[in-house]
């Protein structure tokens, strides 16, 4: 048994009825995709494998049959503090994150693995992070984060959380390992960061101190156009 909770009940359903919900009601500007060669391409990515040896490259399909456009200046990565940035992307209404693109849509909250030589999945549980890097989920994410950060364009913008503990830029994290690397630099324009803290949370991190400061070195270093705000 692994010590990540199992596969998310009802996986397929969910998946399936996602794509609907985005291509109908979120977001129909994507136009029509293909919701059950949709669910098959992300399903054939883990299962009938070991749990341990999925990699980001194997959801290449899903990805693409999931691709739209990105429109410019809607990007907003995050760090700790996913409920904040839902609210305030307003469903792609305001910004357009990770989770309000369809291939985010689909997987945002949920959890799922397979099995080496079964074509089921694992209700029972699933590999965490700590226990191999490679498992499905974070490979799938991982391949969502470089694929988000490989289309985004114009101002982006970057909400980081000013009261997380070990600092508001976490390294290892998604946005410094994966979507910062993946950035097109000749289509980005400038890079907004926001530091919020909690309500009533403390105040470790802010523009121009402590990790913040080290994500602004990075982005300057590399030649982007960078402003910070706090709060």
């Amino acid at each position: 048994k692994w010590k990540g909770e199992g596969t998310t009940q009802n996986l397929e359903s969910i998946v399936i009825g996602r794509c609907y919900d985005y291509i109908r009601i979120v977001n129909p500007s994507v136009g029509e995709k293909n919701c059950s060669q949709i669910w098959e391409a992300f399903k054939n990515a883990f299962i009938n494998k070991d749990p341990c040896s999925i990699l980001p490259k194997d959801y290449e399909l899903f990805i693409n049959l999931t691709l739209h456009t990105i429109p410019p200046n809607k990007s907003l990565f995050w760090e700790n503090n996913q409920l904040l940035v839902n609210s305030f992307a307003d469903r792609g209404r305001r910004y357009m994150s990770l989770g309000d693109t369809l291939f985010g849509f689909v997987g945002d909250f949920l959890n799922w693995c397979g099995q080496a030589d079964s074509p089921g999945l694992d209700y029972e549980s699933c590999p965490t992070t700590m226990e191999c890097e490679n498992n499905a989920v974070e490979s799938f994410w991982r391949m969502a984060s470089i694929t988000y950060a490989q289309h985004s364009s114009g101002v982006i913008h970057v909400l980081l959380n000013g009261s997380a503990e070990g600092g508001a830029y976490p390294q290892p994290g998604f946005f410094a390992d994966y979507e910062i690397p993946a950035l097109q630099k000749d289509k980005i324009s400038q890079v907004v960061i926001w530091v919020v803290d909690d309500i009533k949370g403390p105040d470790i991190d802010s523009c121009g101190t402590h990790t913040v400061k080290t994500l602004e070195t990075r982005l300057k270093t590399l030649g982007y156009d960078v402003t910070c705000t706090d709060n």
